[in-house]
Order: structure tokens, then C-alpha cells, then sequence
């Protein structure tokens, strides 16, 4: 993990401690980019980052899940797991999935390594989410639905080949009656 931006810093890098960063925080991990006006970043005994608590006005994430798509989020707080990938926006919380959807509510828990989501209610109760469905598949350019075969049995009209026409029939050519 990775704090590239900060105007100021408070603590130490030592076991079960934390250090605090203040002013345009920017903290990055893999594809995963926090941002916000505060960060409490949490060690655990091995000095190790275990949870960074992010608040703003708003605080923002973004992750690049497995297949390229793009989560945004932003809420009053983020407390992000390192640990377990969890992310955890709090206070009108708003999470946004590329080609998948949105939601909207008091508190959102987001897992960056599984994409699910979980919502609690927001200030009118509930919370709200919108799914947008998978584009249906286009047929390719040029591609054709194969012509049926018909397997009808020869009419008169149409005598087997090698079996002579009836005189005045329709196979017979025009004049040579």
C-alpha cells in the first residue's frame, strides 16, 4: 500500500500503531486508488497495514475488478480491510459498477477481491440499486440463416430425370407438342 499524496502526517511506522495523513490523501494498492481528506492507516504487530480509515467530503475509491470493468464509490467515510479486500462506505454511500449497475445507501460494503455488494437502508429507508442487464449478443456481419432443404416428392411437372414428358404437359417445351 502505497500513500502518494498528503499535505501532513502524525505518527509512526511501528507495530499495533497507526499514522495519520491529512490534506488531499492519495493511497494506492494494485488497481485500487483511495482518496480523501483524512487517513488513519492502521499496523497490525507485524507492522503490517491491517485497515485504513479514509474520511472526506466525500472519500472516493476505484478498483479495477478481473475482467477491466471499473468500481467508483464515494461516501462520508471508507474503512477499507486490507486483509480481506472490504471496503466499507458509510454515510451516503454511492458504489458504481461498469456494465453492471449502482447502488445507494446509509452504508455499502464492497469486497474488492469477489465484487459482491451488500447495502443498508438509506435516509428514506431503503436502499437503492439499478442493474443494468448484458447487451444480447449481435449476430456477425454477413452471416445468413442456412437455407431449409425440402425433400418433396417430384410432381408431374417435374418428372424424375430420364423419364419422358408427357406430351401437352408443363415440361414439355413450348411449340413441341
Amino acid at each position: 500500500m502505497n500513500v502518494e499524496n498528503a499535505q501532513r502526517f502524525d505518527g509512526k511506522y511501528a507495530p499495533n500503531s497507526t499514522a495519520t495523513f491529512y490534506g488531499n490523501v492519495v493511497i494506492t494498492q494494485g488497481t485500487m486508488k483511495v482518496t480523501g481528506d483524512k487517513a488513519v492507516v492502521h499496523f497490525d504487530g507485524d507492522q503490517n497495514v491491517d485497515h485504513v480509515l479514509i474520511t472526506g467530503a466525500p472519500a472516493h475509491i476505484q478498483e479495477m475488478d478481473d475482467s477491466g470493468n471499473l468500481m467508483l464509490g464515494h461516501a462520508s467515510q471508507l474503512d477499507y480491510d486490507n486483509n480481506s479486500g472490504i471496503a466499507v462506505l458509510t454515510g451516503h454511500a454511492f458504489i458504481q459498477q461498469k456494465g453492471r449497475g449502482e447502488a445507494h445507501g446509509d452504508k455499502l460494503t464492497y469486497n474488492t477481491q469477489t465484487s459482491e455488494m451488500t447495502g443498508v437502508s438509506g435516509d428514506d429507508g431503503r436502499v437503492h440499486m439499478t442493474f443494468i442487464p448484458k447487451p444480447k449478443p449481435a449476430a456477425a456481419k454477413g452471416s445468413t440463416q442456412p437455407a431449409k432443404t425440402s425433400t418433396a416428392a417430384p410432381t408431374s411437372a417435374n418428372p424424375p430425370a430420364g423419364t419422358p414428358a408427357h406430351a401437352g404437359s408443363a415440361a414439355t417445351p413450348q411449340g413441341q407438342h
